[in-house]
């Protein structure tokens, strides 16, 4: 476990707000190795992402042992940290969860707070407790695994608007007490908003890169220490697959000179 342990205190440090981690998440091996290749320091996956190349559904829709074989297969095919989004754990026990993780080779996890299936917010107690025991089994395993407590009350508009900022500070600062390394207020892109939780949150903060967010330049002078960009770098590609597949059906040189 010492090349684990290594890989999750050099994964932990690269959260640094001001300065953040960026990570553009990967799918499957090819995926990760450009993101390394890239120069990026870590490697994060996004489970729509991998669940759509493996041909399941997003939301645990994906059968368990496939997403921690990918998982596993991204691992081995980069020399950097990897970090893999695992929605709400599949069902699995900490301790199980722990242990497929580490057996994948991954040093990092993203778990979030709604039910994948209902898209209801979860019990902030269950959810505190479920984080405890990931970091409890994790350092009963022997490698201080680098934990992302999403927190999902903006992308579930959950409660009167007013009240969704401090709803989502509550949950985070829970979080943190449970044993979450960094939290993750997904699709949070006000820029008061994100500069009140980084305020309010004794933690690292992740901010999701999409249309509409700040731009990263912002993000960093609003003190976020880590930076993704879900399953948009998977869609991308194939949009542009889609764009060079009607090119040739149009009989159009796409490669020119190919033979």
């Amino acid at each position: 476990m010492t090349e684990l342990s290594q890989q999750a205190a050099a994964l932990r440090a690269l959260h640094r707000p001001g300065d953040p981690l960026i990570l553009p998440n990967a799918w499957d091996a090819g995926s990760a190795r450009a993101v390394a290749a890239a120069g990026f320091p870590a490697v994060a996956t996004s489970s729509g992402a991998v669940a759509e190349a493996l041909g399941h559904a997003d939301n645990e829709a994906t059968p368990v042992d496939e997403m921690f074989a990918a998982v596993a297969r991204i691992a081995a095919a980069v020399p950097v940290p990897v970090t893999a989004d695992l929605e709400r754990g599949y069902g699995l026990r900490p301790a199980e969860l722990v242990d497929r993780l580490l057996a994948a080779g991954a040093v990092g996890c993203n778990i979030e707070d709604s039910d994948p299936r209902t898209r209801e917010m979860c019990d902030v107690e269950e959810q505190a407790d479920l984080l405890a025991g990931v970091r409890a089994a994790a350092r009963e395993a022997g490698v201080d695994l680098v934990l992302n407590a999403r927190v999902d009350v903006h992308l579930r508009a959950y409660g009167p608007p007013e009240g969704r900022l401090a709803e989502a500070v509550r949950r985070a600062r829970r979080y943190r007490a449970a044993g979450a390394d960094c939290v993750y207020p997904i699709v949070l892109a006000d820029r008061a908003a994100i500069r009140a939780l980084v305020a309010e949150v004794d933690a690292p903060v992740n901010v999701f890169a999409r249309p509409g967010a700040p731009a990263m330049a912002e993000l960093v002078a609003l003190g976020v220490a880590r930076i993704s960009f879900g399953s948009n770098l998977y869609a991308a590609a194939r949009a542009r697959t889609a764009e060079l597949l009607a090119a040739i059906r149009a009989g159009g040189e796409v490669f020119p000179g190919a033979q």
